[in-house]
């Protein structure tokens, strides 16, 4: 599931959007295109799974919300292979079970020619190993567990997996700021830390840059002097923190009192850390680069569209999810393009090959149908963000 950080930031927006979705029970579908009588008619049907009731709702309501976005934008633009396309799209609910049955029904009943889905790790999982033995094309916007592209050769996903990120910060250091020296501090109880960190401490390596101290801490911990002073005495050019934004903030404040001056860099768990800081020690944090998945301080006109045609429909902010999801339709659409067909050995060869420029950037697909793609790069400067570039390790 993509982290937890965001629940904080669009939470309040969720609970709107929840109460705005028309569910209508169990596997209630909402065609958001013209209805038509599948591919072979004047539509072109794309299946989307998403928990648009239920715990984890927060995520589904973005990422469906983005795909209807493109949809809308596609099929004002002539549509694909000269036909509207008919999204039809199912609440599993967060629950896998449900998920498989819902999948069954877009296949079965619904007919259509590929899927964009699920949303979180598990029920995408489950969806994956049956789309692989149908050889349905199936894209996953969010879903970030490795094993799920592992599935099947048919199988997809638009969002980088975690130790990608490390991988490219590691190379941003070396590459872009000719960084010599790094030290880490991890969160030894958490999964997505642990992964960075080992990502980010193999790549250095290779890279040339020296790996002089790893601090790691447990879960609860908001003293980290010790770890600090450790790492002060090496004397790093750069420290790398794979954390969430929450301890990042106590991280840099206490590196700050200890009078460390090494540039500190991150991954997409600090979006959120400027709201943590008092201004008084922002400081401690400016000049920090992190890498996320997009920047909504991009100077890219589509993505400034986006971000505002998504506010005037919807009424709130669009996240990261709500990115992504608009990309995997995207990207879907054009492979069918490319394809010059709906069958379903066409398009997953065309999505195997795409090269393909979205809101997120530019991308490919490597030979696990994972996304090589760049990330943007964001750097604080005086409490706010800067977006600097997207980059490609």
């Amino acid at each position: 599931m993509m982290k937890k950080r965001f629940l904080a930031m669009v939470l309040a927006a969720a609970m709107l959007m929840t109460a705005m979705v028309g569910c209508g029970g169990d596997n209630a579908a909402q065609n958001d295109g013209n209805t038509g009588n599948g591919a072979t008619g004047d539509t072109i049907k794309i299946g989307g799974l998403a928990p648009l009731t239920g715990d984890v709702s927060v995520y589904g309501v973005a990422v469906d919300n983005g795909i209807k976005l493109a949809v809308e934008e596609i099929n004002a633009d002539g549509g694909v292979l000269g036909k509207q396309i008919d999204y039809i799209v199912y609440d599993e609910k967060g629950d896998a079970t449900e998920a498989v049955n819902a999948y069954n029904k877009l296949v079965q009943s619904d007919k259509v020619v590929a899927v964009i889905g699920d949303v979180t790790s598990k029920p995408t999982l489950a969806v994956a190993q049956q789309a692989a033995k149908d050889k349905i094309p199936m894209i996953t916007a969010t879903g970030t567990a490795e094993n799920i592209t592992e599935t099947g050769d048919n199988i997809f996903r638009a969002c980088f997996i975690d130790p990608f990120q490390g991988e490219l910060m590691a190379s941003y250091a070396s590459k872009k700021l000719e960084k010599k020296t790094a030290a880490i501090i991890y969160n030894i109880s958490d999964d997505y830390s642990k992964g960075l960190y080992e990502a980010f401490e193999a790549a250095s390596k290779d890279l040339g840059i020296e790996v002089v101290q790893v601090e790691g801490y447990g879960k609860g911990t908001v003293d980290f002097k010790a770890q600090l002073t450790n790492i002060k005495s090496k004397n790093p050019d750069v420290i790398f923190l794979p954390v969430y934004y929450q301890d990042v903030a106590l991280i840099a404040v206490q590196a700050k009192e200890l009078g460390i001056e090494a540039q500190f860099l991150g991954a997409d768990g600090w979006d959120g850390v400027t709201g943590q800081v008092d201004a008084s020690n922002m400081d401690a944090v400016n000049g920090a680069y992190f890498c996320s998945q997009y920047s909504a301080q991009s100077d890219d006109p589509n993505m400034q569209a986006f971000l505002e045609k998504y506010k005037e429909t919807y009424g709130m902010d669009a996240s990261q999810f709500s990115v992504l999801g608009y990309d995997a339709m995207k990207m879907l659409a054009q492979a069918i393009t490319e394809a010059g067909s709906t069958d379903s050995a066409a398009v997953t060869e065309a999505l195997a090959g795409i090269d393909f420029t979205g809101l997120t950037g530019h991308m490919t697909f490597d030979e696990n149908r994972n996304p090589v793609k760049s990330a943007a790069i964001t750097q604080i400067e005086n409490g706010e963000y800067q977006f600097i570039e997207f980059y490609e390790k």
